[in-house]
């Protein structure tokens, strides 16, 4: 197998139904290699399971993991830990990074990279004033303590060397609480993921893609006061990945 595919799924109902599966299926299956699909739910309480079940039928190589709740990292592990490709990427359901876009990481496999990840710049069409001056404050606050090189680490379109990303992801800070996960949480695993591949030597190339707002999911919450506490939070947990850097906790 050389291509898993994981698509993380909570309260994905209206994005499931708008064909974004068809999408990935008739851009997957022109190519020349074997790949897989990987749905990996994370206790969705709307009816994205049965919207999924639905076209399943239709869709070759494609099967879905239900799991209790726990966050989207933890859906994202799910499908990571079974993955049976060479290379996983990371995508999300919504696809507003079309599946398309994944020619432009290939590129670069086989040239000494083990990480390529989509960047979206800053213009970001159909996104909110007040999510772009976010992300511009975000990305400069983060780049300050943390991977400077590197100028957007959370783009939902990431492929990984499946070696690298199996060994890397259960180390997450997020795998370690024990507060109960509520509703689908935004936070900065991206961060503390590429920092860790990082430490374990990998070469990471940043790619620009496509990428426009297509979320039609209504169950998901993105009002702005969920916005403005999430972001509180992701300001947070930068804090604690440079913390625990100087603690030397990220050492192989």
């Amino acid at each position: 197998m050389y291509l898993t595919v994981v698509i993380p799924c909570f309260n994905e109902e209206e994005n499931i139904k708008k064909g974004v599966l068809m999408e990935v299926y008739d851009y997957l299956k022109a190519k020349q290699y074997d790949w897989e699909v990987i749905i990996s739910d994370d206790g969705s309480t709307d009816k994205s399971k049965i919207e999924l079940n639905k076209k399943l039928d239709q869709l070759k190589g494609f099967r879905v993991i239900n799991n209790s709740h726990g966050g989207k990292p933890s859906a994202l592990l799910s499908g990571i830990k079974v993955a049976k490709g060479k290379y996983i990427l990371i995508t999300d359901m919504d696809q507003s990074t079309p599946i398309g876009e994944l020619g432009k990481l290939e590129t670069y496999l086989g040239k000494g990279y083990d990480v390529v990840i989509g960047s979206r710049g800053l213009k970001r069409k159909d996104f909110p004033l007040y999510r772009k001056f976010g992300a511009a404050v975000f990305s400069t606050f983060r780049r300050f303590l943390i991977l400077p090189e590197i100028k957007d680490t959370q783009c939902g379109f990431k492929l990984f060397a499946a070696s690298k990303i199996q060994e890397a992801f259960p180390k997450l800070e997020f795998f370690k609480r024990v507060t109960k996960v509520k509703g689908w949480t935004v936070t900065s695993f991206d961060v503390e993921l590429l920092h860790i591949v990082k430490k374990m030597e990998c070469k990471i190339k940043e790619v620009e893609v496509v990428w426009n707002d297509r979320d039609e999911s209504s169950s998901k919450g993105g009002n702005l006061q969920k916005y403005v506490k999430e972001s509180r939070e992701m300001f947070g947990q930068i804090i604690r990945v440079k913390i625990n850097d100087l603690k030397g906790l990220y050492k192989n």
